[in-house]
């Protein structure tokens, strides 16, 4: 029995998927009785990567949603709207629909999934996660029975494109920005991906799965890349590190709370310094990688292509198949949950980010002058954050001559005598006493810059 399949979007993902629809030989057999029976465009005009029959496409994409025809919406389109109101019109209607959508999921999932619920129809978003990583499913699924206490990843092709090029050839980042920009894997206005937005709105959708309620978007603190100097980079490959763009889920305390109790998440997005033998470590170019760990499997790594018309169109056929699959058996009949999106059974709370725990890289430009580590470390001190290294680096031109603010160059005081360059990794410790520690340190006469600061895992 042939399915129809409306797809609302034909850009790179949108053609993917219609390729593959296009071109069941040797894939699943289920793929031969997917049939693509209306697709919605922006521009009937524009030429496509492959050739559909005109009567296929459409400027209105309500018109495909609610074609008789159809009976998976497939939205491809991204963007919040029309895209949140596709898919809930798609749901009302009956009928089940498959995203990519990362930004509308992580925004209005829970009004998705409410909708979907009273319909009993199914939304699924394995591809708006990791591109082609299964990690949606095994998720809700494989991973149930566990105690999850931290999801982290490298969720952003993008920005680990750039950290990639960065460390292996101390490139600067606004020139590998420009090339990853001419190779296609970052957009012309590439604010979502190198301020940390894409890799928020990724992790908010995996800690809700993990930790069963919905995870505010709008709470997640999250710093991109854009600000990132390659002498960081350089000195943390010299430290023992890589930095990473590291989007983070974690539980605070066992994981034992009592009934209707909220689970205290600390959930961010920061560039962050792995040590070289942790398992994110090794992941480069445009891969990604999601790291589970939990009680009683321990860590699980998911890792793979993150982005591309291939990959991401991989996840939305599988989807599709899973839920065609389960049409052929009986649906809820035969005991599966009628909405695998986003199903909550507890009420999830982030924690206010001056109470989490981490540990600190902190590049400081000073004057050169006896002493001055020593002051450095009782700020630190007085402020009860223990120093795990303290190294001065030889200064470099330019070094020492920013004014306070920030803002820009000043007189370099010729009489001050010359600069030094120190970082600083700390142990673990609360945010808040560590922002006490740099504002002591700020204020030292000795210190011209706190030039640099990032979590150090």
């Amino acid at each position: 029995m042939t399915i129809g399949i409306g797809l609302l979007g034909l850009g790179t993902v949108g053609a993917g998927v219609a390729a593959i629809l296009a071109s069941p030989e040797g894939r699943h057999p289920l793929v031969a009785e997917l049939e693509l029976k209306r697709v919605a465009v922006r521009d009937l005009s524009r030429p496509r990567p492959l050739n559909l029959a005109p009567e296929l496409l459409s400027t209105c994409a309500e018109a495909v949603i609610d074609d008789p025809a159809v009976d998976i919406v497939v939205e491809v389109m991204g963007g919040l709207e029309p895209a949140r109101s596709l898919i809930l019109r798609a749901i009302a209607a009956g009928k089940p629909v498959v995203t990519a959508n990362k930004a509308v999921i992580a925004r209005y999932g829970e009004e998705i999934a409410a909708a979907a619920a009273a319909q009993g129809v199914y939304v699924l978003i394995e591809a708006a996660v990791g591109g082609g990583i299964p990690i949606i499913e095994p998720l809700k699924q494989s991973l149930g029975g566990n105690r999850i206490q931290r999801v982290s990843g490298i969720i952003n092709g993008t920005t680990n494109y750039i950290l990639s090029r960065m460390a292996d050839e101390g490139a600067a980042y606004a020139d590998v920005l420009a090339d990853a920009q001419r190779l296609g894997y970052a957009e012309a206005d590439p604010a979502a991906d190198v301020q940390g937005g894409d890799a928020a709105d990724k992790i908010a959708i995996l800690a809700g799965l993990a930790y069963g309620g919905p995870v505010p978007r709008a709470g997640i603190a999250s710093e991109g890349i854009d600000r990132l100097d390659a002498r960081d980079v350089a000195y943390a490959a010299q430290l023992g590190f890589v930095v990473k763009l590291v989007a983070t889920a974690e539980r605070l305390g066992a994981g034992t709370e009592a009934p209707g109790e909220p689970v205290q998440l600390d959930v961010r997005v920061h560039p962050t310094l792995l040590p070289k033998q942790h398992p994110l470590a090794g992941v480069h170019g445009v891969n990604n990688a999601i790291l589970v760990e939990g009680d009683p499997v321990g860590q699980v790594m998911f890792y793979g292509p993150g982005a591309g018309a291939g990959p991401t169109a991989s996840a939305v056929v599988a989807d599709i198949l899973n839920i065609a699959g389960i049409r052929q058996v009986g649906g809820a009949e035969a005991g599966l949950d009628p909405l695998l999106a986003a199903s909550s059974w507890r009420r999830c709370e982030l924690v206010d980010g001056s109470t989490s725990r981490h540990r600190n890289y902190v590049r400081l430009h000073t004057r050169d002058q006896a002493g001055v580590i020593g002051r450095i470390g009782t700020c630190f001190g007085a402020a009860g954050v223990s120093i795990q290294s303290i190294v001065q680096f030889e200064a470099r031109e330019g070094d020492g001559n920013t004014d306070q603010s920030g803002e820009g160059p000043s007189q370099e005081d010729p009489s001050a005598g010359p600069c030094a360059e120190i970082v600083v990794i700390t142990h673990e410790v609360q945010e808040s006493h560590f922002r006490q520690a740099l504002a002591a340190i700020e204020n030292l006469s000795e210190v011209t810059t706190v030039a640099a600061c990032l979590r150090t895992l």
